[in-house]
């Protein structure tokens, strides 16, 4: 299974920033030394062009990114400010998702090791999101002829408003999201499918809830791809969280995903999305777990 990853995992961030960019370091470090990938399952995608990302954002936005013409207003609802490898890291998260796309369409399923920035709408990033990679993604997929219909199952604990908005009159892409219901944002958008959950929701309410949207998006979206957003913040322990998943927990849900995907025969890619445990550990433990699930639920063999 390939993995794709950025080797640019620190941007200048302001003092006491919470942004936990190290997570993605120790996520590759983590998988490496389990045992379980080649060497050359570990690969580095090329940065998504202008054009890619002009098929899903404002080109006026994009182009304002690229040449650090944002303004201070705007750098503040992205949450970090520019810089050129604020740029580029970006531009290759969102490269990495449309190469993990390409490649599940071969293989059955393909990781981003970053990615799942859904709170960028087409006209301003947010939340620590410049440009949307699903969003983006499956454009570019469409507009390549390789699939007609996909389905974005967010699973970060924040609603995916960007992917709602961007997504909201194209009947070729189907966004489905579960997440807190007081959570930010706090204004929320309307994907095809919301499941919003309340403060404290735990393993067993959130999976039956899982279940039935699940059912849903392939009855209603008919996919031919599926991104999956995996975050990691639904954790109990989460400082941005609000939910009570507990690590088999966030691991049942996992599973459930990825083979309802494989029984159907639907690619899947999946992405980390959030994570902001108060020990950094338990988040790269989360995402390392998602990856792992993910190669034994595809190199088994269907029935």
């Amino acid at each position: 299974m390939k993995l794709f990853y950025t080797d640019i995992f620190v941007l200048p961030l302001p003092a006491g920033h919470r942004f936990p960019m190290e997570k993605y370091a120790r996520l590759r470090e983590r998988l490496r030394a389990c045992g379980e990938f080649a060497d050359d399952d570990f690969q580095t995608p090329l940065a998504a062009s202008s054009d890619e990302l002009c098929l899903a954002h404002d080109g006026g936005y994009v182009a304002r990114v690229i040449r650090g013409e944002l303004s201070a207003d705007e750098q503040r609802c992205i949450g970090f400010p520019w810089s050129a490898a604020m740029v580029e890291r970006s531009r290759r998260s969102a490269g990495a998702t449309i190469a993990a796309c390409r490649t599940a369409l071969l293989d059955g399923c393909a990781v981003n090791l970053a990615g799942g920035t859904h709170h960028a709408h087409a006209a301003h990033g947010e939340g620590f999101c410049v440009f949307n990679d699903a969003a983006v993604a499956a454009r570019v997929l469409q507009a390549e002829g390789l699939v007609r219909r996909v389905a974005v199952v967010d699973c970060d604990v924040h609603q995916g408003n960007g992917t709602a908005r961007i997504c909201a009159d194209d009947a070729r892409t189907f966004t489905c999201s579960l997440h807190a219901a007081g959570n930010f944002p706090f204004v929320k958008a309307s994907s095809d499918l919301d499941v919003e959950l309340p403060d404290g929701t735990g393993d067993a309410a959130y999976l039956q809830q899982l279940a039935e949207a699940i059912e849903q998006v392939f009855r209603r979206a008919r996919p031919d791809l599926v991104i999956y957003l995996a975050g990691a913040d639904p954790y109990h322990d989460d400082r941005l969280g609000r939910l009570a998943l507990t690590f088999d927990g966030l691991a049942a849900r996992d599973e459930m995903v990825l083979a309802a995907c494989r029984q159907r025969r639907v690619p899947v890619a999946v992405t980390m999305a959030g994570g902001y445990a108060r020990r950094i550990d338990d988040t790269v433990s989360i995402h390392s777990r998602t990856v792992r699930s993910a190669k034994r639920i595809f190199d088994r063999p269907l029935d």
